[in-house]
């Protein structure tokens, strides 16, 4: 029988684990998620000094057995990644799953109301740091022959939405990187996958989107199509899990939607 959410299990053991972004939403729970699942060694990459002492607080609270490290670093420099990956890769004596979650501040807003000197910016803070990131941590990765990526992207990379040109171009940035990765990176036994949720409760960003009238009213109408419910981080979490778990070794260059069935893109 298959272990309750929240439940510890001992199917990480002996994994050294990566989250960026780790310190709050998705990427917080992602690492309860791992530790909770048996993963002993594990370093959160954030900026805030502060909320990644909470965050390895909160993390070691739900897996005392956990040894939980945090990395400060800017994911969307070249410098910042490879100093994390760095840090990461001596604190753990290597790296086998990445997991990235960083994100940005955004308000959905119609392109003609984005000042064009803004749109780099955008595409900058959403996109640039996983790929980054990924590509500090890839050498340590082919040289252990091994390792699974994943990162959390969005649906706007699939699913045109108003509102959205500027964040579903930085999407689309990450998962085409990411898909090529996987057919590049198949050969040195990595394997590479994306999720793509929509609307995330319980999150800053899903709280800025319903803030606006704008995007609130977008946005309202799509929950309307989430039968199955809205996205939860520990939805997300999970599905990270599965996908660099032994379960899913035969799968790589994935894009999974997880967003309670507001699309099937």
């Amino acid at each position: 029988m298959a272990a309750e959410p929240g439940q510890p299990t001992g199917e990480f053991g002996g994994q050294r684990v990566v989250v960026a972004g780790g310190t709050s939403g998705v990427g917080l729970a992602t690492a309860i998620a791992y530790a909770l699942a048996g993963c002993t060694d594990l370093v959160l990459v954030g900026r805030d000094e502060l909320r990644g002492k909470q965050a390895v607080e909160t993390v070691m609270e739900c897996a005392p057995a956990a040894r939980v490290e945090f990395v400060s670093a800017d994911l969307n420099t070249a410098e910042g990644a490879l100093a994390a990956a760095a840090s990461a890769h001596r604190t753990l004596g290597g790296i086998d799953v990445l997991v990235c979650s960083t994100v940005a501040p955004y308000q959905p807003t119609l392109l003609h109301d984005i000042a064009i000197e803004q749109l780099r910016d955008v595409l900058v803070e959403q996109a640039l740091g996983p790929l980054l990131m990924t590509r500090a941590v890839l050498p340590f990765m082919r040289e252990a022959g091994a390792g699974a990526i994943v990162t959390i992207a969005s649906d706007a990379a699939k699913v045109p939405t108003p509102g959205e040109t500027g964040i579903g171009a930085a999407m689309a940035a990450i998962v085409t990187f990411s898909q090529t990765l996987a057919v590049e990176a198949k050969r040195d036994g990595i394997r590479v996958n994306v999720l793509t949720p929509s609307l995330i409760v319980n999150t800053a960003s899903y709280d800025r989107a319903m803030a606006q009238e704008f995007s609130k009213r977008i946005f309202d109408k799509i929950v309307r199509q989430a039968a199955l419910g809205l996205t939860e981080p520990e939805d997300l979490a999970e599905a990270a899990l599965f996908l660099t778990s032994p379960r899913s070794r035969r799968i790589t260059g994935q894009v999974l939607s997880v967003n309670g069935g507001i699309s099937v893109a």
